[in-house]
């Protein structure tokens, strides 16, 4: 079962993809600021909010992107957040026709920045090796708490209610199977070359107070899309739409409506 819900009433059709360890309400902010403009469409990821639990045949993204492909059944602007991103990208590899624009904000398809910047390998490995150790001792609460305070919003682990923080511990293990997507490139999407012809024009959004990983994820991409944009969001880390979703809704209204104009790379593929 697929949980999903509608937002806003807007002239253009949109589908938002949420980020791991949270829910399709998760974008409601930005969703309700940009009601006017678009009708979007918003799902829970297998083993997320009321989406059934993830029972770990197959591979997630490559589920993800099948969900998100069976709730469309025309071109849709396609919002993703992190690994919903991700699920975006390759929403638009592998049904080109279902994509009229791609909104992007922090997609963590760390193959990308490994390739490109092989150097920042032992210093994203530190970044996360509290989370690491965490799985590997199956201390999936310390695993969580380490998650958060990489890629969280800016709370800490501490004030969050104790529902919240045993549900992120249980979820953990969706993280796990999203692995070989976004470091192994399981879908193929960087070692075809498919990026390069990805049609559809994407905004490639990140935080200023985010890990170097996600600038270099987001140049490879500039670098591979043919049509972007970039923006940075003062103030923003990870969590940019839940904690800035003002600005951020901002900043896609303006790539949306040209007239008002955020400047695009072509041909930078």
């Amino acid at each position: 079962m697929v949980f999903w819900q509608v937002m806003g009433q807007g002239p253009r059709r949109a589908l938002a993809i949420h980020c791991s360890l949270s829910h399709s309400g998760a974008l409601a902010a930005v969703s309700h600021a940009l009601d006017d403009l678009l009708t979007i469409t918003a799902f829970d990821l297998p083993g997320h909010g009321q989406s059934a639990a993830w029972d770990g045949p197959g591979e997630i993204q490559a589920e993800s992107t099948a969900i998100a492909a069976d709730l469309l059944d025309g071109p849709a602007d396609i919002i993703g957040h992190s690994f919903g991103a991700t699920v975006a990208l390759r929403l638009a590899v592998e049904h080109p026709h279902l994509v009229r624009s791609l909104i992007l904000y922090e997609p963590v398809f760390f193959a990308v920045a490994l390739a490109d910047r092989p150097e920042l390998r032992a210093a994203h490995e530190a970044e996360m090796a509290d989370y690491s150790a965490g799985i590997a001792r199956g201390d999936m609460a310390a695993a969580a708490r380490a998650f958060l305070s990489v890629w969280g919003g800016g709370e800490a682990w501490e004030t969050l209610p104790e529902t919240l923080r045993a549900r992120m511990a249980a979820q953990l293990p969706l993280i796990e199977a999203a692995a070989p997507a976004l470091y192994g490139d399981a879908g193929g999407m960087l070692a075809s070359g498919a990026l390069t012809r990805v049609t559809a024009p994407a905004l490639l959004m990140e935080g200023a107070r985010s890990p170097a990983t996600i600038g270099a994820i987001n140049d490879g991409l500039a670098a591979r899309l043919p049509d972007t944009a970039r923006v940075r969001i003062k103030g923003a880390g990870h969590m940019g739409p839940v904690t800035h979703a003002g600005p951020v809704a901002a900043e896609i209204r303006a790539f949306l409506t040209p007239a008002r104009g955020v400047r695009r790379n072509q041909g930078s593929g």
